[in-house]
């Protein structure tokens, strides 16, 4: 049958077991317990769980099931890209409170709200409550009818179950599981309808059989590595009565869709427990989180906990950010929070193996011209190993399309949450550097356990010990750093961040040295002068058409690729780590470090100069080993010629500044209505091939450019204070860039209910990946920065 045929793709791969669970969970890793619960599943609308590795996983499900086709393609559980949504979101969250998310459901004409609050207190974590609520869209009829389904299941050792006796027809009233586990003592959830709920009528004999005006509830029995599989084991229990159903009544009596897709009533035991229910028009019921050592959690208390915990975030988005003309209209504001609270409410908790290639082949040092074909060869010949479980507190770039960890990105994640809540920034620091193995090196993919790698392609899923990735985690140590001076913080705030930062410089040490060491560039063998012999590097991972390593993945580089090359952007994060590491060992009075990474630092700003300054192209360039093994610059205009710039490591009077201004300023090159583009439009390559960083608008970049403007324009008194002309002009870049940046962002957020992976530079529409709420949600920190008028318009505003 047609129907059944539908259902196998979703069950394919998914055994279900009697076989009890027996892998121990681990214990300690919910140190914080402001931090233990959240929605930390973000490749879900909404899915709870604890910052404790094998625990418990929630998961809600729902789907319009007024016909059969519908009910299939549309029922909601991952995220997914161009999926029939108008948008969807946290609209306010802090991630210590809780805070509001509304999906906008066009494909199932409802919208859903789902507010959820943290009740703190106990010995256990606290506990949680979450109201979801449906209202129907403007296109829906009256009598429209929603399924929903929430789950519970447990990966480890622990109690689950209902805490009800079998009944034949379901639940009536509200529905509780029972459950316990050592790091979280004792706990019920209980799930309560709302006053107003309207329920199916009976339109088909099957009703006396299985009645929807009671909650269905199941229990079934899954692998421990398979109880994220939510839908798939939803879809198994639709499977056995759809089964049933068509061997009673057949296919042209069959049941309504509402009947046929409900699981049955068995609650006689398992590891992964299901409460469906089934609605007409509007609802409301509420999911109780009840720890046995916490606070008591009701219904009745839930509105003034929602009330609270919105006045709470509100209030402390305009003391953090400040919102200020010229964004301070209701539209600028929406937009800002809605960012700020998605990139918060994106962060998950992560825990399971990876696959790392770690064979260390001769090939992979890429020391011979052709060396990207050997080590395309290596890598089909080279078994990947799976190293060992571990976690990582971090946030996704997006739910739909890359929820899991990805290291440069996470730097620019960490910016506006580092303003928000530095406690939190420096717990998600921490679980990324606890990541480093023996030798200094992280992963810049993180796809640890099953459930993050069914997001991932298998080309993408192994990881290799010799690629690097933008060191932006250092960004975020300096911002800490920073904050130790900052009149806003109490003493004992600058004491746990100190102190937290001293743990961590061992870390900080051994992590810069794999970086020097393992993509060190070439400078001794070929003809190349310049101040240090050392301060060259080159990125690991290179082909002819791609660097991924770099991050900036397609942007033009040298051809054909060669062992002599030298990377002007790698070289650039080398030197915002030296400076970092010179700041912080200057906090520990670390004479001899203070002396060693200013050293560097200074050898690395000299060798900007000597190395990679084109005085034809008036640019900073990448080098590379031309036909006769002489040092020669490649200038592809663009995002990479801006690094110097853009890291802050030339002095503001610096000769070359000008030209980089001008580079900036040049509508016929960067500048366009909505952005600095990533490419000059002079470029051969510019817009051709994949066209990911070859023309589009990407805004950590663009972040990077307001945030230099801003220093350059503001440095009036320090001894290399650019001259008053170059500051004018950089003000005036700042003024225009800044208000192009934001007015776009928010108007694409506006007309789509989404933020983008990029913007389009002739269009400024938004493109790539939707739902893009990662380093795109660097315009809230744009928009609190300081207002600079330019005293005359240099450019068009958007």
């Amino acid at each position: 049958m047609q129907l059944k045929a539908l259902l196998l793709p979703l069950l394919q791969g998914l055994a279900l077991t009697s076989a009890q669970d027996s892998q121990q969970p681990l214990n300690g890793a919910a140190a914080n317990d402001s931090l233990l619960w959240g929605p930390y599943r973000p490749n879900l609308y909404f899915g709870v769980r604890p910052r404790i590795p094998k625990s418990l996983l929630t998961g809600l499900m729902w789907a319009n099931v007024d016909d059969f086709k519908n009910a299939q393609e549309n029922f909601r559980f991952t995220c997914e890209q161009h999926a029939g949504m108008a948008g969807y979101g946290w609209e306010e969250y802090d991630t210590k409170k809780g805070g509001r998310q509304v999906i906008h459901d066009a494909g199932n004409k409802i919208d859903l709200t789902i507010d959820f609050v943290k009740i703190p207190g106990g010995s256990n974590g606290g506990s949680w409550a979450a109201r979801i609520s449906g209202t129907l869209r403007d296109d829906a009829p009256p009598n429209l009818v929603t399924t929903l389904l929430f789950y519970a299941g447990m990966e480890g050792i622990g109690e689950l179950g209902f805490a009800h006796e079998p009944q034949e027809h379901g639940i009536s009233g509200p529905v509780t599981i029972h459950g316990s586990t050592a790091d979280l003592g004792d706990f019920d959830i209980e799930i309560v309808d709302g006053p107003n709920n309207k329920l199916p009528y009976k339109v088909h004999p099957s009703w006396d059989e299985k009645p929807l005006d009671v909650t269905l509830a199941q229990s079934f029995m899954a692998p421990p590595d398979q109880v994220w599989r939510g839908k798939e084991i939803a879809f198994s229990g639709f499977k056995q009565t759809i089964d049933k159903l068509m061997e009673k009544y057949g296919q042209e009596n069959m049941a309504p869709p509402w009947q046929a897709f409900t699981i049955k009533n068995n609650i006689l035991g398992g590891n992964v427990h299901m409460i469906q229910k089934v609605f007409v028009g509007n609802f409301q019921f509420d999911v109780l989180f009840k720890s046995a050592s916490g606070p008591a959690v009701t219904s009745q208390a839930l509105d003034g906990a929602i009330e609270s915990t919105s006045k709470s975030f509100k209030s402390r988005y305009s003391d953090v950010f400040k919102p200020a003309k010229p964004f301070d209209e209701d539209d600028h504001r929406a937009c800002a929070e809605s960012m700020l609270s998605n990139l918060a409410g994106g962060i998950g908790y992560f825990y399971g193996d990876s696959l790392v290639d770690r064979s260390y082949a001769s090939e992979y040092d890429e020391e011979d011209e052709g060396f990207w074909e050997a080590a395309a060869e290596a890598r089909t010949r080279n078994e990947p190993t799976t190293d060992p479980a571990t976690e990582l507190f971090t946030s996704v770039p997006s739910r739909p399309f890359f929820p899991r960890g990805f290291l440069w990105d996470e730097g620019f994640h960490l910016i506006p949450i580092v303003d928000w809540d530095a406690d939190l920034a420096l717990t998600i620091v921490e679980s990324w550097f606890n990541l480093m193995d023996d030798d200094g090196w992280i992963a810049r993919e993180q796809i640890l356990g099953p459930e993050a790698r069914s997001k991932v392609p298998a080309e993408f899923q192994v990881q290799y010990p010799h690629y690097a990735n933008p060191t932006t985690l250092f960004l975020i140590v300096e911002a800490l750093a920073t904050k130790l001076g900052s009149k806003d913080l109490s003493s004992s705030e600058k004491a746990n961040i100190k102190s937290r930062l001293i743990k961590l410089y061992p870390l900080l040490q051994k992590h810069y040295q794999w970086y020097r060491r393992t993509q060190a560039g070439d400078i001794k063998s070929y003809d190349r002068e310049a101040f240090s012999t050392k301060e060259g590097y080159r990125w690991r991972g290179r082909t002819p058409r791609h660097i991924l390593p770099s991050g900036l993945d397609d942007y033009p580089r040298a051809q054909p690729p060669h062992p002599g090359e030298l990377h002007l952007d790698l070289i650039s994060w080398i030197g915002l780590m030296s400076r970092s590491l010179s700041t912080i060992s200057n906090l520990l009075d670390a004479k001899d470090d203070v002396q060693t990474y200013t050293k560097h630092l200074t050898a690395i700003s000299r060798n900007l100069d000597d190395l990679h300054w084109s005085s034809q192209h008036k640019a900073y360039c990448d080098a590379t080993i031309d036909d006769y093994e002489e040092h020669q610059l490649v200038c592809h205009k663009g995002y990479i010629s801006l690094f110097p710039f853009i890291i802050d490591l030339l002095p503001h009077n610096h000769k070359n500044i000008p030209a980089i201004l001008d580079l900036i300023a040049d509508p016929d090159q960067l500048w366009s209505p909505y952005g600095i583009r990533s490419l000059s439009k002079q470029d051969e390559l510019y817009g051709t091939d994949e066209n990911y960083w070859r023309s589009p608008i990407w805004m950590n970049m663009n972040y990077l450019i307001v945030k230099a403007l801003h220093t350059l324009a503001t440095d009036t008194t320090s001894a290399t204070a650019a001259p008053k002309k170059t500051r004018e002009q950089a003000r005036k870049l700042y003024s225009d860039l800044r208000k192009n940046l934001v007015n776009n962002v928010v108007k694409q957020w506006k007309d789509t209910g989404f933020a983008w992976e990029q913007y389009n530079p002739d269009t400024g529409l938004g493109q790539r990946t939707q739902h893009f709420t990662g380093w795109t949600s660097l315009v809230v920190v744009i928009m609190s920065m300081e207002d600079l008028p330019a005293g005359g318009k240099v450019h068009e505003e958007l």
